[in-house]
């Protein structure tokens, strides 16, 4: 792992595998600025409106630039791969199906992505058939994209199947 000045994690895998746990913790004990790839991605306030493409792309070159020691999270594997040469560690958050579900389930309110609890409520049951998916799949934002980024990954890397300690 990288020295503690240098620090720039880079966390990726299904929904509900603890990539923000993780991430928002990391940020808080090495006051790392987070960047979590939801905020980006999709079109604030509307649930799974993506933004164009290249907004996203520009968002991100604009987050790696302006903080040097970092944390970024998601399930994105055209992001993580751009990210990923400029990361110290690359962690991937894999505690398989049955955790990432029970995760899901007790997931508190994320007022950044719905308007309230109740909303968010409504959607588990289509985010529970996608996170699902996630080992049959075989988009970028697979199991498949996710093993191959961390298997091309040639810097320092762990695969992490069940939660993993912040360094």
């Amino acid at each position: 792992m990288a020295g503690l000045r240098e620090m720039r994690l880079l966390v990726f895998g299904n929904s509900g595998s603890g990539k923000s746990t993780f991430a928002r913790a990391a940020a808080v004990k090495h006051r790392l600025a987070h960047l979590d790839l939801d905020s980006i991605v999709w079109e604030p306030g509307k649930v799974a409106v993506e933004r164009p493409r290249a907004d996203v792309l520009r968002s991100l070159a604009e987050f790696l630039d302006a903080h040097e020691r970092w944390v970024i999270e998601g399930c994105y594997g055209e992001l993580v791969e751009a990210a990923a040469p400029r990361c110290t560690e690359l962690v991937f958050l894999d505690p398989g199906l049955e955790a990432c579900l029970a995760h899901n389930r007790r997931r508190p309110w994320e007022p950044h992505k719905y308007a309230s609890k109740a909303e968010q409520d409504e959607k588990l049951a289509d985010l529970q058939a996608w996170v699902t998916s996630y080992y049959t799949r075989d988009d970028a934002w697979s199991y498949r994209a996710h093993l191959r980024l961390f298997e091309a990954h040639r810097g320092a890397k762990r695969h992490c199947r069940e939660a993993p300690s912040v360094p």
